[in-house]
């Protein structure tokens, strides 16, 4: 009875002290910050990314900074759909330094860690992980800790990388748009868990 009392108690008390915020609102982009000239609206209460004219990179980052925390969002992929969730991350135009949760078309490393502007990637899923269901709901969560960082899709574990450099990196979550044209991609229900 004591081994089942102690989990359950912990747990309970780790959900007293977390704080669950909604980062899009289904209205409008409120919290955020758009870089770069690719599309970022709201339609019918999803939040869309599509390329623009100059099929560039864009990215949709939000106001505040998070350090630790769990993130968890459900996207839909249409056309190409090459996208990404950067963490502790800083935009400058559409330059961006931080990391990112690779978000692509099957066969291309969702849910891998990647570097822009610095050591490229850091971490792919292994062979046999699951891969995006195109043009269905997919479910991504990240975890944030200290120096670790795991990511999930569809409640599959993808990858779980420690590393000294994202433990002292600072900044947003930022959505990514990539270059190349033909993209847009569909999210719904993004949330964070932050430590209180």
């Amino acid at each position: 009875m004591k081994r089942i009392f102690l989990p359950l108690f912990l747990m309970g008390l780790m959900a007293a002290y977390a704080q669950e915020t909604e980062l899009f609102n289904g209205s409008n982009l409120d919290g955020w910050t758009v870089y770069g000239t690719e599309k970022w609206y709201v339609e019918d209460g999803l939040l869309v990314c599509e390329s623009g004219p100059d099929k560039g990179y864009g990215y949709l980052a939000t106001n505040a900074h998070y350090k630790d925390f769990e993130l968890t969002l459900e996207f839909l992929q249409e056309a190409d759909g090459n996208s990404g969730v950067f963490i502790r991350s800083t935009v400058e135009g559409t330059k961006v330094s931080g990391w990112q949760v690779e978000v692509a078309p099957p066969g291309s490393d969702t849910g891998g860690i990647y570097e822009s502007y610095g050591r490229g990637w850091l971490i792919k899923p292994e062979a046999g992980k699951p891969d995006v269901k195109m043009g269905q709901w997919n479910t991504m969560k990240i975890r944030v800790s200290g120096d670790t960082v795991t990511s999930y899709l569809n409640g599959v574990e993808m990858v779980t990388l420690t590393d000294e450099k994202i433990g002292a990196g600072e900044g947003s979550i930022a959505l990514q748009i990539h270059d190349g044209g033909g993209i847009k991609v569909k999210w719904r229900n993004i949330r964070v868990v932050t430590p209180m």
